[in-house]
């Protein structure tokens, strides 16, 4: 993983390169209309309000849990002890970027939505109630944290997540044969290149010509640089959209030149 100097480093340059994030010169119109609808949508939407307060929550909880780590690990937590609230301080993705998933669910409106790595469960929350009539499958690791996410879940009285607990290289796979089609995808599991990139072969394996693959920390080592270069470079990929933190790629297969876009947001 990069040190938070280099990963500064990084992204000065991206914020100087990127594309200006009002669509301005964007000749893309499936961009032109995310960057519109989507990304600079300014609206304060009740949900905000009641997740946001829920992660408060979180972020004060002194109970410490053992927490089963099948990943990457974590930069700043080493122990498997863990107070809930440094999980929340460390782990949980930024209200701008779970606000931003939230917005996405609610303009695209997708019937089914995967997500690898729930974590506390706070970006799964948005997932889900940017539209209620559509199935989210969650999968997470650790036991102990499925259970708060689960909490979570109970306490914002939502009713169309399913969360599935386990490594995802024994849970995913079964997992997505009970599964006809992914409309959008939340990828934030294992960081490292390999496993990254089996999760996107098996994903794809469910896509349809509009679904949405989202990856988290694209930029937050050698290995998910590599990871989100291999992405982009896949035969399947018509498009992306680096906004640095997390990398959005769609599938269209009537789209014959691929398009890479990267987006200061």
């Amino acid at each position: 993983m990069y040190t938070s100097f280099q990963l500064a480093k990084k992204y000065i340059r991206y914020y100087v390169t990127a594309s200006n994030g009002n669509g301005h010169g964007i000749h893309s119109p499936f961009v032109f209309e995310f960057i519109q609808k989507v990304l600079t949508d300014t609206t304060n939407y009740n949900a905000y309000t009641s997740i946001e307060n829920q992660r408060k929550l979180l972020l004060q909880n002194n109970d410490t849990i053992e927490v089963e780590d099948f990943g990457a690990g974590s930069n700043t937590l080493k122990s498997t002890q863990r107070k809930i609230k440094d999980i929340a301080a460390s782990s949980l993705k930024p209200k701008k970027f779970a606000q931003l998933l939230f917005r996405i669910v609610q303009f695209y409106q997708p019937n089914t939505i995967f997500e690898l790595g729930t974590s506390l469960g706070i970006t799964t929350c948005y997932l889900a109630i940017a539209n209620e009539q559509a199935k989210v499958y969650t999968c997470e690791g650790s036991s102990t944290i499925a259970q708060v996410a689960n909490q979570q879940f109970d306490a914002l009285h939502i009713k169309n997540i399913t969360i599935t607990q386990g490594d995802f290289g024994t849970t995913l796979l079964p997992l997505l044969q009970t599964i006809t089609t992914i409309d959008v995808a939340f990828v934030d599991g294992n960081h490292r290149k390999v496993p990254t990139v089996a999760y996107f072969e098996a994903l794809l394996q469910k896509a349809n010509q509009h679904t949405i693959f989202i990856f988290d920390d694209i930029h937050w080592s050698e290995e998910m640089e590599a990871a989100w270069q291999y992405i982009q470079q896949h035969t399947a990929v018509t498009l992306t959209i680096d906004l640095f933190f997390i990398g959005i790629v769609c599938i269209n297969p009537t789209v014959k030149q691929p398009q890479h876009f990267t987006i200061r947001f």
